[in-house]
């Protein structure tokens, strides 16, 4: 059976790259959008271009960085319309700086407050309403570098880490209640930020290629989205190589210290 159609649709970190895609993605489609990103004037953009395409839509501005502002945010946008569908995509991405020993201690609570702290209380506050309601969809975007122990990533790759495990368990406690709770878990996708990072970027998806999967998975209710495939398999490779072999590989991959 089809999936019935998203009347509202909040999208976190719509003001460009992966965010923006889904935006473009669903205002064809009839339904209601509420936008949100940090910078407003690319927010604005985003969103003329999502009415030109005949969507309603309304943004708002905000830093996740302030958990607890984010979590009145959204139980103020489900008072003035339950919201079908949300899709967590808001996140930040840095790597250990060239010469630093470790990462800067302010980066790693940054980015575990964005990544982790507020998208999963975010999320943890509509499933909660839409428990109460019987219904609803929420996509959490995590990443595949969430599978590894990447060195010169510590926060980046935690904090997604602790996103799949809080995606999977949050899907479990809402299942019964008739929450659907899909976690994605893409490889690299060219946006303006990914281009920013050193380094090769294989496999890496257009956004929108991104975005259309996305949406795939959550009409379908997919538990979890790994996308590209060798992604999935590089996921296996790290399970099953004994811990020296695997230690071995992502030191490999550190980038040397100057």
């Amino acid at each position: 059976m089809k999936a019935q159609l998203p009347n509202r649709i909040l999208i976190t970190g719509a003001s460009s790259g992966l965010g923006a895609a889904l935006a473009l993605h669903y205002a064809a489609l009839g339904c209601a959008l509420i936008l949100w990103g940090r910078d407003r004037q690319r927010l604005e953009a985003v969103a003329t271009y999502c009415r030109g395409k005949g969507a309603r839509v309304a943004v708002r501005s905000l830093d996740l960085s302030d958990s607890a502002a984010a979590i009145v945010a959204v139980e103020q946008e489900d008072e003035t319309g339950a919201i079908d569908l949300v899709l967590l995509v808001a996140g930040m991405g840095d790597t250990q700086a060239p010469g630093d020993l470790v990462e800067d201690a302010a980066q790693v609570a940054r980015l575990g407050l964005v990544n982790f702290v507020a998208t999963s209380a975010m999320a943890a506050a509509l499933a909660a309403r839409m428990a109460r309601r019987g219904e609803g969809r929420i996509v959490l975007v995590g990443s595949a570098a969430g599978f590894h122990a990447l060195p010169f990533a510590a926060a980046y790759a935690g904090s997604k880490a602790g996103i799949a495990h809080f995606a999977q368990a949050l899907r479990l406690g809402v299942k019964r209640h008739g929450v659907q709770v899909t976690l994605v878990s893409p490889g690299f996708i060219d946006t303006p930020a990914g281009r920013k990072a050193p380094g090769p970027r294989p496999f890496a998806l257009q956004s929108s290629d991104a975005a259309a999967r996305i949406a795939r998975a959550a009409a379908r209710g997919q538990a979890h989205a790994i996308f590209p495939w060798p992604f999935i398999l590089l996921r296996w490779v790290d399970r099953l190589l004994p811990r020296m072999l695997r230690d071995r590989l992502m030191l490999g991959l550190t980038p040397p210290n100057d």
